[in-house]
């Protein structure tokens, strides 16, 4: 496996692989892997042959306050589990080299699916992600991208992004991956005591009630919102962000539900704000 820190070996590398014959699966990161992470480089072997993994922990997706600073870092880890994992290279740039100094101006904005959800709590935070990864898109010029279905506001807008800039690859989503007792995985669960993981239980149990709840016949969002938030309310270390029904592919919120729906999460345990969803059929 290589580790590449420059733009220009990462695409030296892609034209290597392409003149191989070899289809590119990108899985962008921030590191801090896994085995969420692990299972989308699973996810680009079933179409491609040759794995590329980013891991960029990008400064434009973080606000003011944010956790930019302390965001989990081991890059010697991540290669270790990245190659174990089959990845041929890992794109790992210092931020100089995404940025340059002296000033960066271009960014690409997703309107109309960007400002509800998280992308409400956190101003500025999508447009960061969606020039990053136009970026990443533009230096590997991988054939598929796969991303993971737990950050699903994410997902959906790079989805339209590639759809409404004609970018020609494929975006793959993956399912969400849990620990045996439901708690999805996360890098930022790093930062929980053991106290505060235990709290982080309440945000599965409540989409599994959920989910229980429209299995059972339930369409209303009101009602199913409101049995979330009384259930996530009883763990006093959880301060909800927000709780959210919406479309799943457009992200409009509904009223009630007919079709797939996404029931989205944002929670803070103690100071880690979490996330968590479930796709429902209404």
């Amino acid at each position: 496996m290589e580790v590449i820190k420059g733009i220009s070996r990462m695409r030296e590398f892609v034209r290597e692989q392409k003149a191989a014959g070899k289809r590119i699966g990108l899985i962008p990161t921030m590191g801090y892997l896994h085995e969420g992470h692990l299972s989308l480089v699973r996810e680009a072997h079933k179409t491609c042959q040759t794995a590329v993994m980013s891991i960029f922990v990008n400064p434009l997706q973080f606000g003011v306050n944010e956790d930019l600073d302390a965001y989990p870092r081991d890059l010697t880890r991540d290669c270790e589990l990245a190659e174990k994992a089959g990845v041929a290279a890992i794109f790992a740039p210092p931020v100089s080299e995404m940025y340059p100094p002296g000033g960066f101006d271009s960014y690409v904005v997703v309107e109309n699916i960007t400002e509800v959800l998280c992308g409400a709590s956190r101003p500025g935070h999508f447009r960061g992600v969606t020039t990053v990864v136009t970026k990443l898109f533009n230096i590997v010029q991988a054939d598929v991208a796969v991303f993971g279905q737990k950050d699903a506001q994410q997902a959906i807008v790079i989805q339209r992004m590639v759809r409404d800039l004609n970018m020609p690859l494929r975006i793959v989503v993956a399912p969400i991956v849990r620990e045996a007792d439901g708690l999805a995985l996360s890098s930022r669960n790093v930062y929980l005591s053991p106290t505060e993981r235990e709290a982080a239980l309440s945000l599965s149990r409540s989409l599994k009630m959920a989910e229980a709840m429209v299995a059972a016949g339930e369409r209303s969002a009101a009602v199913i919102k409101k049995a979330i938030e009384e259930q996530i309310s009883r763990e006093p270390l959880a301060r909800i962000d927000y709780i959210e029904l919406v479309g799943a592919e457009d992200l409009r919120s509904v009223e009630i539900l007919d079709g797939r729906v996404l029931i989205a999460l944002a929670v803070f345990i103690g100071k880690t704000r979490l996330i968590d969803n479930q796709i429902v059929e209404g």
